[in-house]
């Protein structure tokens, strides 16, 4: 027993560092696709075309001097980054490994209660740091990932009512002759624009609306607290990728293909920041409620009827 748990330790510890690898060689593909898109070069000096450029980033933020707030409410302040980061590094667990790792039963039910509990986090670092602007972007972050959370909760559970199952290795099984996404077309790009306001990720980064809030609920962090909101932000981006190709694009394989896969849906997050402009805030809420959750609402009766009509 002592030894599976080392294992199973070791395991995620290999994993932590491996998505952590990732989200810096993300962020130097984002600014380097940014750059191309925006007619320019992007980072080129740091290491061999600009690949150790993320690795400094990393080394200057954690180094630089960290902000004490005099009015701020210190310990809300100081560990809502830690909690944020930690909660997006736990939903990866939730991968169905086959082998050495935690494979839960429930994994989506894990997945529902790490992204609410998100919401605490932005919620508290806007909040705690005293300041106007970042309780407004707090607010609006807030108010923004609550709405797609219903959508988003509600276009999964179609997906676990095709499946009748929590387990995401299941849904290998059931796409082994034809993908979810063409069988839930409208739902899959539902699913996929709700990912990217999930996210706070153009052109829905209310939360970080600089013409109106300077920066929004991040404003007052600097250095490594800054850094830890960053890195959440990102892996939650990568993961996001990861469950739609596991849900709609043919499930968890240990593949070349599934891993192009999740770089493409990736490199989309970060297509879609360099070519759509930021929409109006009403328009967002307008989108969620009055188009999205009908919409969802409708596909689930569908496919809870087709459901009991084959059974």
């Amino acid at each position: 027993m002592i030894y599976d748990y080392l294992n199973i330790l070791i395991g995620m510890l290999i994993l932590i560092v491996g998505v952590l690898i990732g989200v810096a060689f993300l962020t130097l593909l984002e600014r380097k696709v940014l750059g191309y898109i925006q007619i320019r070069k992007g980072p080129n000096k740091v290491g061999y075309m600009g690949l150790l450029q993320s690795f400094s980033d990393a080394i200057k933020l954690f180094s630089k001097e960290q902000m004490y707030l005099n009015y701020s409410n210190y310990f809300s302040y100081y560990f809502s980054p830690i909690i944020s980061f930690i909660l997006s590094l736990m939903a990866w667990l939730m991968i169905p490994y086959y082998f050495n790792m935690i494979s839960f039963n429930l994994g989506l039910l894990f997945f529902f209660c790490c992204t609410s509990m998100g919401v605490y986090t932005i919620m508290i670092a806007g909040w705690s740091s005293n300041s106007n602007y970042s309780l407004l972007g707090g607010l609006r972050s807030v108010a923004q990932t609550i709405s797609y959370e219903v959508s988003l909760s509600l276009i999964l559970l179609s997906c676990i009512v095709m499946v009748m199952d929590f387990n995401l290795i299941k849904f290998n099984y059931f796409q082994s002759l034809m993908w979810f996404i063409f069988l839930m077309m409208p739902l899959s790009f539902c699913m996929l624009v709700s990912s990217l306001a999930e996210t706070n990720r153009t052109p829905f980064d209310f939360a970080e609306g600089e013409s109106e809030l300077v920066s929004g609920f991040n404003v007052e962090y600097s250095s490594g607290g800054f850094a830890l909101i960053f890195l959440a932000e990102y892996t939650s981006i990568m993961f996001m990728s990861l469950l739609f190709s596991i849900i709609y694009l043919g499930g968890y394989e240990l593949s070349l293909i599934f891993y192009l896969k999740l770089v493409f849906l990736s490199f989309f997050f970060i297509w879609v920041r360099g070519t759509l402009p930021r929409y109006r805030y009403d328009k967002l809420m307008y989108l969620c409620w009055k188009i999205y959750l009908p919409i969802s609402l409708n596909f689930l009766l569908l496919f809870i009827g087709l459901k009991i009509y084959l059974i």
